[in-house]
């Protein structure tokens, strides 16, 4: 449905082949906060009822991607870890514009953006892991991605003007790429 604008480099899948355990903990707050989002979507939207079927789906799926990750990390004796705040996510959301409608979308577009790069960042991660069931997980958690990536789009043409919708993500795209460009290199999934 889109492009991501910026290309996370092998040095970025080096450094969590390096340390997968903190990639872990970070990949399990990851889906914890997504499953949360999707929960606050749906209370910030009652009145949309194909929003909130969908959220609701979505919040349970990314509950269970919590739970099969936090399984990865008992089966490793490491920790959950703590929350910690994702400059990535925080820079994203500092994009949204004032106004009921310019709200909506753009937490849509941006939620978009974030799964897209999710799928980007998993599939890498998938193809760097031996053959096994980490791997096969892994494929299996990008393709949800990628499915969240175009439910979230088709949400926004569902309750905004499509042409808006296009421009708006395309502005979006672009100011993720800078953020993504400037980001540190760490085994953390943002």
């Amino acid at each position: 449905m889109f492009e991501l604008k910026h290309h996370t480099g092998q040095d970025w899948v080096d450094a969590v082949m390096a340390d997968f355990n903190l990639f872990l903990q970070d990949h399990a707050a990851a889906e914890k906060k997504a499953s949360g989002m999707a929960m606050a979507m749906l209370s910030h939207y009652p009145d949309k009822a194909k929003l909130v079927r969908a959220m609701t789906d979505l919040a349970i799926e990314e509950l269970i991607h919590f739970k099969q990750v936090l399984k990865l990390l008992v089966a490793r004796d490491v920790t959950l870890g703590q929350d910690k705040k994702d400059p990535y996510i925080n820079q994203l959301r500092a994009l949204f514009r004032n106004g009921t409608s310019y709200f909506m979308m753009d937490r849509l577009l941006v939620a978009a953006v974030i799964e897209a790069r999710g799928y980007e960042k998993f599939w890498l991660v998938s193809q760097a892991l031996p053959e096994g069931k980490d791997k096969d997980f892994y494929v299996a958690i990008a393709k949800s991605e990628e499915k969240h990536k175009n439910l979230f789009v088709e949400l926004a043409y569902e309750y905004c003007d499509k042409a808006e919708v296009d421009q708006r993500l395309e502005e979006i795209l672009i100011a993720e790429a800078k953020i993504c460009a400037a980001l540190p290199i760490r085994a953390i999934l943002h």
